[in-house]
């Protein structure tokens, strides 16, 4: 189905751009103010602020209420399975501490790994689980958090650590055909799953490399083998030893929420039942109350070693620590659906689309346009869905396949949302791996350069559209699956890129 360059909403009416970009910049601004005037990060007011000011435009250009408030509740709704899984990571952390499992994770990577090679390894490590698993934040909220011990013990600077792990745990939240975003991408541009997974593979395969190379020349400038305090290494090791009982028993709760993963069971479940075979080894090996249990799901294990290191590291975890994040979140993706309702970020977009005059500023542009949506509405699924969505009839008229828009949306979605602290991708990060950004160290931040398989993926792939390299054209295939699914062709002959790409 051919669609006007000019109407591709229907009888829909958008606010001007100047109009849409109004509560987007003066958000933004208020951001700005908060963060780096006041020096306070805590950025749920000003986007409060932000979604009463669209909500407000929404109202002056004739819209209910009501209508705008449906769009708000509508794009929370799509997102409350991660909410579910923020809780749940929440309870991981409480009880496999109490559990005694990241304490054997530190333990036996701070006897068994060679500290140069501690940055390598744990993206390496990162990046298997979270292919397993699905899930970027299930990996960052057990797997990640025990590196950031095993890192701390090697006197690694947090920042380092917590950029190998979002490096590798996102990874796989891209090319996992378990994953949610690895599965909202093809949807939304009408590709398969495999097809998309096969094609992320030319940005996925040599970002990793480069992050690879990376942390390794990085392991050996920061880690002088006669320089590692092997004395707080053993002090800290010795100490875990005294507290819990570790061994293989404690590894349980971690392989049975992998083995329940590879057999494709959905992950909330999985990560439950982690919650539950950590509990049961709380109470029969580390001789915890049933209470206690309790209370270190919903509050947080805590425990008084005597060593600062091993203390700050493991008080942590429970329900209550993610509630920053829950509510950030929520209130994140409350302003992006009224961006989404009132049409500010769908008018942005056609204004995007208007002016572009190649295919490589198309792939730029969808690739910006979902990182941009990630940084103003503060959610993946809205970066990833709503771009998709509105690029798709675009690169049909051009007649490239939709498998360059999956992953121009994944590589502005899924891997630029851990790197801004208030999207909701962000802010887990910073809550999980106890970054202590919210307590004033905001040095830890340098995580955000440091995760440099997230950053140079999108480049690798701007870099693919400009070269015409791994950019395929739509086949014969394809374009008979858009007449019979009628699909939008947007037409191309009043547009800037009738005389270049069409065909």
């Amino acid at each position: 189905m051919a669609t006007d360059a000019t109407d591709q909403t229907g009888p829909r009416s958008l606010p001007s751009l100047p109009l849409a970009l109004l509560p987007v910049v003066l958000t933004l601004g208020l951001l700005a103010l908060q963060l780096f005037y006041y020096g306070d990060f805590t950025p749920h007011i000003p986007l409060i602020c932000g979604l009463a000011i669209t909500s407000l435009l929404g109202v002056l250009r004739g819209m209910t209420w009501m209508d705008i408030r449906e769009g708000i509740f509508h794009v929370i709704h799509v997102s409350m399975p991660s909410l579910a899984v923020l809780i749940v990571v929440g309870m991981i952390i409480g009880v496999w501490i109490a559990s005694g499992t990241v304490p054997t994770l530190i333990y036996y990577g701070l006897v068994l790994l060679n500290p140069s090679i501690f940055l390598a390894a744990a993206m390496i490590l990162c990046a298997v689980v979270s292919l397993s698993l699905g899930t970027s934040w299930g990996t960052v909220g057990t797997i990640g958090l025990a590196l950031m011990g095993i890192g701390a013990g090697f006197g690694i600077p947090p920042y380092w650590t917590a950029g190998a792990v979002v490096s590798g745990a996102f990874f796989g939240d891209k090319i996992s055909p378990l994953s949610d975003t690895t599965n909202l991408a093809p949807a939304v541009t009408g590709v398969t799953v495999f097809d998309h997974i096969k094609n992320m593979l030319p940005t996925t395969i040599p970002a990793m490399l480069i992050a690879l190379t990376i942390y390794l020349i990085a392991g050996y400038a920061l880690i002088e083998p006669t320089e590692t305090s092997l004395g707080a290494i053993s002090q800290i090791t010795d100490r875990l030893d005294q507290q819990f009982a570790l061994g293989w028993v404690p590894l349980l709760p971690a392989v049975i929420v992998i083995v329940l993963a590879l057999m494709r069971k959905p992950p909330l479940p999985s990560l439950f039942a982690g919650v539950l075979a950590g509990g049961l080894i709380a109470i029969f090996l580390q001789g915890e109350g049933l209470h206690d249990v309790f209370a270190y799901a919903q509050s947080g294990f805590a425990i008084e070693t005597g060593v600062a290191d091993i203390d700050s590291l493991l008080n942590a975890g429970g329900i209550q620590s993610m509630m920053w994040t829950i509510s950030l979140m929520l209130i994140a993706l409350g302003f992006g659906g009224a961006l989404e309702r009132t049409g500010c970020l769908e008018a942005i977009i056609q204004a995007i689309i208007g002016r572009v005059k190649s295919f490589a500023a198309v792939q730029s542009s969808a690739i910006g346009t979902a990182f941009a949506t990630n940084m103003v509405a503060g959610d993946p699924y809205i970066s990833i869905a709503l771009p998709g969505r509105m690029y798709a009839p675009l690169y049909r008229g051009m007649g490239y396949s939709t498998l360059n828009l999956s992953r121009a949306v994944e590589e502005g979605g899924t891997l630029m949302s851990p790197l801004i602290p208030w999207n909701a991708g962000g802010a887990f990060v910073i809550s999980a791996l106890g970054l202590g950004i919210m307590s004033g160290e905001l040095q830890n931040l340098l995580y955000i350069p440091l995760a440099f398989a997230c950053w140079t993926a999108p480049l690798i792939g701007i870099f693919y559209a400009v070269t015409g390299l791994f950019s395929p054209r739509a086949t014969d295939a394809e374009r008979a699956n858009w007449e019979k699914t009628d699909e939008d062709v947007l037409d191309l002959k009043d547009h800037a890129l009738a005389d270049t790409e069409a065909g």
